[in-house]
């Protein structure tokens, strides 16, 4: 049994998914970060950067308790558990990673430094959102220019489409306003589709 601790960001919720999808037996445990859960010591104890995701997994290699961070670690840790989402054909485990890293340091990063812009730093300025959402809204664009020609990303599900759907499913609102990006969207509504993703990105209820 694996005890899962996140809240309801996209990071949080790629772990979720991750283990919902490979059909690894999970417990949540919500860290409600408005609180400052993440900042105490019990947490602290299972990771001292005080970020979220984290698994504890009670059954890790050797029958040993293994504790993993970071939700891309976490989605390859699920991947290898359980012997699925990384494709044998070299080709397409080449774009499963490339992919998978798209989503991890251009997507998912300037998705997280738009939220912080719009609610975290000590002075906001309109222009400053504007310019991660542009840029957010290019890093999408790129991936719906991919998906024209491919059902996923790597031609089978795999970790790229666990890394980008968190973020792609809490965007959604700011991509609709955008409109276009057809393929995408087409992309998303396949996922979204999967009780295995749906169960997922409703982990905490």
């Amino acid at each position: 049994m694996i005890d899962l601790y996140l809240s309801g960001t996209a990071n949080g919720l790629r772990a979720s998914v991750a283990l919902e999808e490979a059909g690894i037996a999970y417990r949540v445990h919500k860290i409600d970060l408005a609180k400052g859960e993440h900042r105490k010591p019990e947490f602290l104890s299972i990771n001292p950067a005080g970020l979220i995701p984290a698994i504890v997994d009670q059954d890790g290699p050797d029958g040993k308790t293994l504790t993993v961070t970071q939700s891309g670690a976490i989605i390859v840790y699920a991947a290898e558990k359980s012997g699925k989402f990384l494709p044998q054909d070299p080709a397409r485990r080449a774009n499963a990673w490339q992919w998978f890293m798209q989503g991890a340091t251009d997507v998912s990063a300037t998705s997280g430094a738009l939220f912080r812009v719009e609610n975290s730093v000590p002075e906001k300025h309109a222009g400053n959102s504007e310019y991660f959402k542009q840029r957010l809204l290019g890093f999408f664009a790129v991936c719906d220019a991919h998906l024209a020609a491919h059902e996923f990303f790597a031609d089978e599900f795999s970790i790229a489409e666990l890394m980008l759907y968190p973020n792609y499913a809490l965007r959604k609102p700011m991509l609709d306003q955008a409109g276009g990006l057809s393929s995408l969207q087409r992309w998303g509504a396949a996922l979204a589709a999967r009780p295995g993703i749906q169960r997922g990105m409703n982990a905490l209820g």
